[in-house]
């Protein structure tokens, strides 16, 4: 994949390098330190003569001028140093010293900061995102330095609507927002949640090609009931209970339509919502705004992808995905995402989306298998209760029990449950219908895998198909052969749904948009735009983007759409800068 995204960056400079030969001009209304202190026009010591003379820099900077790719390997090699110097330290300790030389950068130096991270995805995208960001977040007011994105609190109630245009950005093209209830499966960590806003807009911009200057991280700040927080002196949120019901509500009513009022064309991507919320905001809002929710939407995109990719690794057709007897755990908003859009698909091959989900699927949460006998059982649980007496089962059997009777082809995790999927259950996964097994340990952090593809491989056998949400390292099985770690993260999907969603003009996201997307997952980002621009045309949604009207899109081959979408990827350069 990282390989893939690489290339796509590579295609986007050559396709700028046929569409012109110098990069276009940015203009700046301040002078001399200023700039130094803005981190978008800021190139340290990259300025050359004629603009230190006409921005008034001429004395504020060493007299060397360094270019930008000595700058690069400049940073390089202090990032090499500091791994070598943190050989042996505690793992959170070397996580968190790289976060922050990759921070300071950042604050300091954006062109330069996405540069680095584009080229080195692969090794940063850990930091800047899954796993580190959850251990950031954890320590985020005590981390904090300097404001990043916005924050809308419960006290901004009626003032949200002039809050927005505090904002410098004339146009805003993708928001990321939280209440920072459900942070990865670390639970309520309230305003310190702004970090994943933060790490998921690097992972736009590194792999989507969203240009920086129109992204806007966002928490939206209704409190938290997290008592440790409340009770930490350096806790930056406010210092109250979770507002709930009505008043919660009119609270992310206010705030959409500011932000929609402000950037009509913008698209707002929920992120880490506690379940009843998720699924309400998102019904609430996704036939009215360009908005969709990530843990329900984008992470069953990548799990449907997967689940795809099971069935080919056992030499199956893709038909045979009715047949596929699922074991989910974890019923939260992104167990039931799955579930849902898995249902849809194979309501589409079998044309009986009740029937599948009665004998295709089984749903665990902490009170065992979910069944028609569940008192007060959740509303989006309901179609995937299982009859009592199927396959021996009764309300509340153990994920044992179920998988040995069932003796599934796919055991998936979003539990959030550390070590759920433990040495007895792998190995009852030897007994499984299928030649090739998959486990997919989706929660993260690292901490909160179900399983570790080491276990995976050693009690449930060598032959199976392991896909995680956070990185693990191949294993070795001996003999010369390797397990294969899959990574199975929703970073694959989301910024492809964004870029498609943007390019289209699409005026809402439909079910379709995200299947394109799902069916496309192993390609790169811009394969995955494409498809989403290509599905919004078919389902009639797509209204254009900038010079480019629907009817242009619906003329253009898939080859003309993949090139579009890439000529709009933003890629990292220094512009020149003229002083207005």
């Amino acid at each position: 994949m990282w390989n893939l995204a690489r290339s796509a960056a590579s295609n986007a400079r050559r396709l700028r390098r046929f569409s012109s030969a110098i990069p276009r001009p940015s203009i700046v209304h301040k002078r001399g330190a200023d700039i130094l202190h803005d981190p978008w026009f800021n190139k340290d010591t990259g300025f050359p003569l004629t603009e230190r003379d006409r921005l008034g820099l001429r004395g504020l900077l060493p007299p060397r001028i360094i270019s930008f790719e000595q700058q690069h390997d400049r940073f390089m090699e202090s990032y090499r140093s500091l791994e070598k110097n943190t050989l042996g330290q505690p793992h959170t300790v070397v996580s968190l010293a790289k976060w922050r030389i990759l921070n300071r950068l950042h604050d300091r130096n954006e062109t330069l900061y996405y540069r680095v991270l584009i080229d080195n995805i692969k090794d940063f995208a850990p930091i800047v995102y899954t796993p580190t960001v959850g251990l950031v977040c954890q320590n985020y007011s005590g981390l904090f330095r300097r404001p990043r994105g916005m924050y809308f609190s419960a006290k901004d109630k009626g003032e949200m609507m002039s809050m927005i245009y505090n904002w410098p950005a004339h146009q805003v093209d993708m928001i990321v927002l939280t209440d920072g209830s459900r942070i990865l499966g670390l639970g309520d960590l309230g305003v310190q949640g702004i970090g994943i806003p933060i790490g998921k807009l690097d992972m736009y911009v590194a792999a989507a090609g969203i240009n920086p200057q129109r992204i806007l991280p966002v928490m939206l700040d209704v409190g938290t009931n997290n008592q440790n927080l409340l009770d930490n002196p350096l806790y930056l949120g406010l210092r109250q209970p979770r507002l709930e019901g009505e008043e919660y509500l009119s609270i992310v009513d206010e705030f959409m339509e500011s932000v929609f009022t402000r950037w009509p064309k913008a698209i707002v991507q929920f992120e880490d919502f506690q379940m009843k919320w998720a699924f309400q905001t998102l019904q609430r809002y996704r036939k009215k705004y360009r908005m969709f929710n990530d843990d329900i939407q984008g992470t069953a995109g990548v799990a449907l992808a997967g689940l795809f990719g099971s069935v080919r690794a056992q030499g199956r057709p893709l038909t045979d995905f009715v047949k596929q007897k699922i074991v989910v755990v974890g019923a939260g908003s992104a167990g039931l995402g799955v579930l849902k859009m898995a249902k849809e698909a194979v309501a589409r091959m079998e044309g009986n989306a009740e029937q599948a989900a009665s004998h295709q699927f089984f749903l665990l949460d902490k009170n065992g298998l979910v069944t028609k006998d569940r008192k007060e059982i959740d509303p989006a649980a309901a179609p995937f209760a299982k009859n009592p007496g199927e396959y021996g089962l009764t309300e509340g059997s153990s994920l044992l029990e179920v998988v040995k009777k069932v003796k599934p082809h796919v055991l998936l995790g979003l539990s959030g449950v550390g070590g759920v999927f433990d040495e007895e259950v792998l190995k009852a996964m030897r007994e499984s219908d299928s030649p090739r097994p998959a486990i997919f340990a989706m929660s993260n952090p690292t901490m909160n895998a179900e399983c570790t593809a080491a276990d995976a491989f050693k009690h449930a056998g060598e032959n199976i198909v392991f896909a995680s949400g956070s990185p693990f390292e191949n294993v070795d099985l001996g003999n010369g052969k390797v397990g294969h770690v899959n990574q199975a993260n929703n970073m694959y999907l989301f910024p492809g749904i964004g870029l498609g969603t943007l390019l289209s003009g699409a005026h809402f996201i439909s079910e379709g948009m995200l299947q394109a997307a799902a069916e496309c997952i192993r390609d790169i980002t811009a394969e995955v735009g494409a498809a989403v621009v290509q599905a919004a045309v078919a389902d009639e949604l797509a209204e254009g983007h900038d010079d480019i009207g629907p009817k242009e899109l619906r003329l253009m081959s898939k080859e003309e759409v993949v090139e579009y979408v890439t000529r709009n990827m933003w890629y990292p350069i220094y512009s020149p800068l003229v002083h207005d």
